[in-house]
């Protein structure tokens, strides 16, 4: 089993993108929050796996459509360098890591674990019968800010919810723009999504309203937790990192396909780490 190969199937450093946020919420809640490190370090383990799983599934169930698309025809489930058996296997793994991680934390969110599972693999199905996939995976990434606040302290906050509504819809803006470069492929293959349905303008249009809304919910959070300057500071550098990043994929309102990868991995990552490191200070000066 070639395991470069599967963490590069399965975007394993893309983490990055998902850990800050997940610091984020256990700032919200360190208040009230049980932070044993042994408690901490399975809350870890279960977004990693989660994310790997969701990645592993989409992988698979879209390996057929991969195949014909010239932009994924080189990922490594369709080129062999990944059988489709070490696929599943990491699927299964994943799967079992995240729902044991989940019964160690607590019986509440071992019992929640399966249905936060069917929301995340059901995602990489939601593009066969409607345009809203996109808004289907913000959901399924809101779940991780509250699921790390239930972990931490048995219920789910009003700060971990507002902030998870800002991850999610941060998230799925950032999908509108990546899936920007298969409209044709989709509307070929007969896919849906919010750039087949709405077009070039439309999709632009609903991710500046999903990033206006991440940054207002992301900001509103911290307050609503009794959170001070510092939080809000890395606010105002996600939304100028947003900003930055449509000006520079949709200069004028005209999409450059050529700077996607840019904007998806150089201004995202460092948007998250960004205001995590902001959340972070802001914990240790308050505290």
């Amino acid at each position: 089993m070639n395991v470069t190969a599967l963490a590069r199937m399965v975007r394993l450093s893309h983490s990055l993108f998902a850990l800050p946020f997940a610091v984020a919420a256990v700032v919200l809640v360190a208040r009230d929050a049980h932070l044993e490190p042994l408690r901490l370090g399975l809350v870890a383990l279960c977004v990693v796996a989660a994310r790997t799983a969701a990645m592993a599934m989409n992988r698979i169930a879209d390996r057929r459509f991969d195949a014909m698309n010239p932009r994924t025809a080189r990922r490594e489930l369709v080129t062999g360098e990944v059988s489709a058996a070490a696929a599943w296997v990491l699927l299964l793994s994943a799967c079992a890591a995240f729902i044991l991680g989940a019964a160690l934390i607590s019986p509440l969110t071992g019992w929640l674990a399966a249905p936060v599972l069917a929301i995340l693999l059901g995602y990489s199905f939601a593009k066969r019968f409607t345009w809203a996939c996109h808004l289907w995976l913000g959901v399924a990434q809101m779940l991780a800010p509250i699921g790390v606040a239930i972990a931490l302290t048995g219920a789910a906050p009003l700060p971990s919810i507002v902030l998870g509504l800002g991850v999610g819809a941060w998230i799925a803006g950032f999908d509108l723009f990546w899936s920007l470069q298969d409209i044709d492929f989709d509307r070929g293959a007969g896919l849906h999504s919010i750039p087949a349905r709405f077009g070039v303008k439309g999709a632009l249009t609903w991710a500046r309203g999903l990033h206006l809304l991440a940054v207002v919910a992301v900001t509103a959070a911290g307050p609503l937790a009794g959170r001070g300057p510092l939080w809000l500071l890395g606010s105002a550098v996600l939304g100028g990192v947003l900003l930055l990043e449509h000006r520079h994929v949709a200069p004028g309102g005209e999409l450059r396909p050529d700077r996607l990868n840019v904007a998806f991995f150089d201004y995202n990552a460092f948007a998250s780490i960004a205001f995590a490191a902001c959340a972070l200070s802001d914990l240790w000066v308050t505290r």
